[in-house]
């Protein structure tokens, strides 16, 4: 199984954000790391709109062939807005308003979830859950109708980063074992959150990844390497 590239560009708005100004370009930034090899463009659209904006996900969709993946918070105001964009992926995040990234995974008890995902794949929207890696939650975004799981990989790459030994094998053996249970479902298997060369290259031990969402990593290496040498790179990782 050839694995795929999902490069986050929510770090560019970020970036042109910072002078409330249109620069850089959010639209040039997605052609760029398509051209270099991204299958897909990844945008977590917040309530807020901190980062990427809704006019931002917009313009990318009438300008981006390429499957777009919008990241959203399980709303009803985001779940209406997904429907109007109508991009190939949704992933569905938890999302809190004082927090810098993404902490953890999604709380999967929520009430309006299944319904949520249903009412997304009734627009013929492929839906993920961003997860933490657990078995029970790879069997419950089953049980949920989920079309993939992104499992979160932040604790893993974190403990990699730290050379703490004993946390990598356990933090890994859990990617691992969520791998496992979720052969046993007709779930994608994404990995997401944290990732760098090195974290990523770890994770290939792991068979039949559909794909691997990179942002922060890609944006900020990209500063001093370019997009080309930095996207070029992970494909020859990931494949």
């Amino acid at each position: 199984m050839k694995s795929k590239l999902g490069v986050n560009i929510d770090h560019v708005a970020t970036l042109r954000n910072a002078r409330g100004e249109n620069h850089p370009v959010l639209l040039k930034a997605a052609k760029e790391v398509i051209k270099y090899g991204a299958d897909s463009i990844t945008i977590h659209v917040r309530e807020d709109q901190r980062h990427v904006k809704k006019k931002d996900a917009i313009k990318l969709m009438q300008n981006i062939k390429k499957p777009i993946n919008l990241e959203m918070a399980p709303t009803i105001d985001m779940t209406n807005f997904a429907i109007k964009l109508s991009p190939k992926y949704v992933c569905i995040v938890p999302e809190k308003r004082q927090e810098i990234t993404t902490e953890g995974g999604l709380k999967l008890s929520q009430k309006n979830l299944k319904k949520i995902i249903k009412k997304l794949q009734k627009y013929k929207i492929e839906v993920s859950l961003f997860i933490n890696p657990n078995i029970k939650d790879i069997q419950n975004s089953h049980k949920l109708g989920a079309n993939a799981i992104e499992i979160h990989t932040g604790s893993f790459a974190n403990a990699l980063k730290k050379k703490n030994k004993k946390k990598i094998i356990i933090e890994f053996n859990k990617i691992r074992k969520c791998r496992l249970e979720c052969d046993k479902t007709k779930m994608k298997f994404n990995l997401g959150h944290g990732l760098d060369f090195q974290s990523t290259k770890y994770l290939k031990k792991i068979k039949n990844i559909n794909e691997y969402n990179i942002g922060h990593f890609i944006i900020g290496e990209s500063l001093f390497d370019g997009f080309s040498k930095v996207i070029k790179k992970f494909k020859r990782i990931i494949n």
